[in-house]
């Protein structure tokens, strides 16, 4: 019998790590495709404990009841398991959803909740991949994997990391869950385009950071519901740290402020920088920074022919996006 402690706001990887020992797995629901009204994507995870307590959802709430079921057979056995599920219509109704779909679940039990937790915390890369034979696993990072599994499934599982793509690789054979950073945006400036480009990002689905010294600028009042750091950049950044989840964009156009920010993103891996600026201001911020300044796009943004702060604001999200989409 399942119990009802469900919490959809929490992070059930987070839930599972307090609920693991070293006697005791947690099954990882984890859906892996979708076809139709599916109410959750492919990634959706939920954590189940050997007595039904679960945390996280993959549905609408119509198939909860029965994955729960299927995890702790999966705990039982000690073995992943394929599952596939279809919502009818009256059931897609019930969850709010104008027709049906049909998804399909890898629900493994696994030890390696705590560092998975933990890795998701640090914003570290990892896989957990697991063989869905004997149900041995690994959590496999871009530079290193571990026993039991065997190089080419070390490799399958760094290739679906770097793709950011959870299922089951080309045999059908080892299950990849990528645990990639989640989106961060970095604004280097309370100013006026920031603070229309902090909602915007935020509706997008990234997480906001604005960053100024400034006390002036960076207030509550000027920027609600976000996240203000009243710091130099440098200080600042060598505490948040920056990963390839992260996106900068420098908007004071004050080369004291600007700059020092630039820089520790250029010495970083985040996957996109943007400084505001003219093309004759671009040019002589390329001569201050020199290194690998052609990484920065400048001048920021799509061009849109923006000339407002919100349309400006569009333009660079415009850009990031893209940039995360489809490369540079």
């Amino acid at each position: 019998m399942a119990l009802g402690i469900e919490n959809k706001e929490e992070d059930p990887l987070a839930q599972a790590a307090v609920w693991s020992a070293p006697d005791q797995p947690v099954a990882l629901a984890v859906v892996t495709k979708t076809w139709g009204s599916s109410p959750r994507p492919v990634g959706s995870i939920m954590a189940v404990r050997a007595d039904g307590a679960f945390a996280g959802s993959v549905s609408g709430g119509c198939i909860e009841g029965a994955v729960i079921r299927e995890c702790q057979d999966v705990l039982a056995q000690g073995k992943p398991r394929k599952l596939s599920f279809g919502v009818s219509d009256e059931e897609a109704w019930g969850v709010g959803l104008a027709c049906g779909g049909a998804v399909e679940l890898v629900a493994v039990p696994t030890r390696l909740a705590p560092a998975l937790a933990q890795a998701r915390q640090s914003r570290r890369p990892v896989a957990l991949a697991q063989r869905l034979a004997d149900g041995a696993e690994a959590i496999v990072d871009p530079q290193a994997g571990g026993p039991p599994l065997a190089e080419p499934e070390i490799d399958a599982a760094r290739q679906a990391l770097k793709a950011d793509a959870t299922g089951l690789d080309e045999s059908g054979a080892l299950f990849v869950l990528p645990l990639v950073p989640s989106q961060r945006l970095v604004i280097i400036g309370a100013v006026h385009i920031a603070q229309f480009l902090a909602p915007m990002a935020a509706m997008a689905g990234y997480r906001v950071t604005v960053i100024d010294p400034r006390r002036g600028f960076a207030t509550p009042e000027r920027f609600p519901e976000v996240e203000l750091v009243v710091e130099w950049p440098d200080e600042a950044l060598a505490r948040l740290g920056l990963d390839t989840g992260t996106a900068l964009v420098a908007l004071t156009h004050d080369p004291k402020i600007d700059d020092p920010a630039l820089t520790a993103a250029l010495e970083s891996d985040v996957f996109y920088i943007g400084a505001l600026g003219s093309r004759r201001s671009h040019a002589k911020r390329l001569e201050r920074l020199g290194g690998d300044g052609g990484r920065i796009h400048g001048p920021i943004g799509l061009d849109l022919g923006a000339q407002f702060p919100a349309e400006i604001a569009i333009s660079i999200l415009a850009e990031i996006i893209q940039v995360k989409r489809k490369g540079s």
